[in-house]
């Protein structure tokens, strides 16, 4: 069997893409190819027009199953292909949408859905999203980015203890610490003065050592979903007088200036604090990112909703308890035994790509007293429970495991790729 793959971002475009739309898409596909080579040749090709039915006429001269995964949300899929085409995407909103929009009938998804006949998404909360319009027994599958056997080899050998002690790494670029910054420069325009920071000077090798009960978060602060605003005012306030908690913020973005502004004015806003806040913007080489992960005590998010959210897998299958909300995607693999477990509320929102900003769906808002409760909680536990600690901790990689691993990944579109073969034709009758 021949199986397609292509994302619009890929690994000449992605340097000049991070932070843009549907850049993530890239990262899921990595991780999925090695699991689809166990299942079949794969190809990935850069321009699908001319590329896909071309491929998938020469398996059909030879009598071989063909499939074309378009890693990409289902608006953005090609639909007039004669090879069989499957959405593999992503989601984190309550409803999918069901009415055309910007004179654009595919942003109506039930028509890209019914045309394709079957989709792969990444979590169950999705696929119910899904059959809700597209009934019961349509073809979806929740296969989440199989990130967990790179992740758990990466935290094998890390102590799982809850506290940093002078761990060093290494970065080119940006490095922001609340502990050294004039943050005057970044108050309100007309009352800015002090020293502020150079965003076009060139990048260079920064030194970053951390101590004591440190909290990870990995996110384009571009992304309105990600809520960083109440993750970053909860902290100063729970811990205001605090002087060994640090808040790691790992920003990934094309533009320094863009991806940081907004966050300085907050660090700005929410003065004054003992706590540490530390702003990393730039690359991390592999063994200075699992540096970062083995100083981590807890990996946190307080998004409105997440499709599935990488970062959050990947620091847990290293054996990383979360701070997170249990909603949309997180709903598979963060239960009390593995996570400070942080309070929602449901409200009404528009799908992003609506430009209408009609509301039709929900995304769920962060019960701000309840994050500075899991905080306080989570700290408590690193200072004085590792046996409880080392718990969560074996828990956090065994239910990732479970989640998000290419054995499991393998067995689910095995199964999956067998049934279309059979109820849709895919393979040349006969072969």
């Amino acid at each position: 069997m021949l199986i397609i793959i292509h994302s619009e971002t890929n690994q000449h475009t992605i340097a000049q893409n991070l932070g843009r739309s549907e850049y993530s898409y890239y990262f899921v596909l990595k991780e999925y190819r090695p699991v689809l080579e166990r299942l079949g040749r794969v190809v990935e090709v850069r321009d699908p027009q001319t590329e896909v039915d071309a491929l998938y006429l020469e398996c059909l001269s030879r009598g071989e199953g063909c499939v074309f995964l378009s890693f990409s949300p289902p608006h953005r899929t090609p639909v007039n292909f004669t090879c069989p085409t499957l959405p593999v995407f992503a989601w984190e909103f309550s409803t999918i949408p069901n009415e055309p929009f910007d004179s654009n009938p595919l942003n109506d998804w039930r028509t890209v859905l019914r045309a394709c006949g079957a989709a792969i998404t990444h979590s169950s909360y999705t696929v119910d999203a899904v059959r809700e319009v597209m009934g019961a027994d349509y073809p979806i599958i929740a296969v989440p980015a199989p990130v967990w056997d790179r992740f758990s080899a990466r935290g094998a050998h890390l102590q799982r203890q809850p506290l940093a002690s002078q761990v060093r790494l290494k970065l080119k670029g940006l490095l922001v610490d609340s502990r050294k910054l004039d943050l005057r420069a970044f108050g309100p325009v007309a009352l800015r003065e002090g020293v502020g920071i150079n965003f076009k000077a060139p990048p260079s090798e920064q030194e970053l050592v951390l101590n004591g009960v440190i909290y990870t978060s990995v996110f384009n602060p571009g992304d309105g979903r990600k809520n960083w605003e109440d993750m970053l005012s909860a902290f100063c306030v729970t811990f205001r007088e605090v002087d060994d908690a640090t808040l790691v913020l790992k920003l990934t973005h094309h533009d320094a200036e863009e991806a940081l502004d907004d966050i300085l004015h907050h660090l700005y806003k929410n003065q004054s604090y003992r706590c540490r806040i530390v702003l990393i913007y730039g690359y991390l080489a592999d063994a200075d990112y699992e540096k970062l992960v083995q100083a981590t005590s807890y990996v946190v998010n307080t998004s409105y909703g997440e499709g599935q959210c990488l970062p959050l897998m990947e620091f847990m299958s290293c054996g990383k308890p979360a701070v997170a909300p249990r909603t949309t995607a997180m709903i598979d693999y963060l239960d009390a035994d593995n996570a400070f477990l942080i309070d929602t509320t449901a409200e009404l929102t528009a799908w992003p790509h609506d430009p209408r900003r009609a509301f039709r769906t929900l995304r769920y808002i962060t019960n701000w007293a309840s994050l500075c409760r899991a905080y306080q909680l989570s700290y408590d536990v690193a200072k004085g429970s590792p046996d409880r600690y080392e718990q969560m901790s074996v828990h956090a990689v065994a239910s990732l495991k479970k989640f998000c691993s290419q054995t499991a990944a393998e067995q689910w579109l095995n199964v999956f790729f067998e049934r279309l073969l059979e109820n849709r034709a895919v393979e040349t009758p006969g072969a």
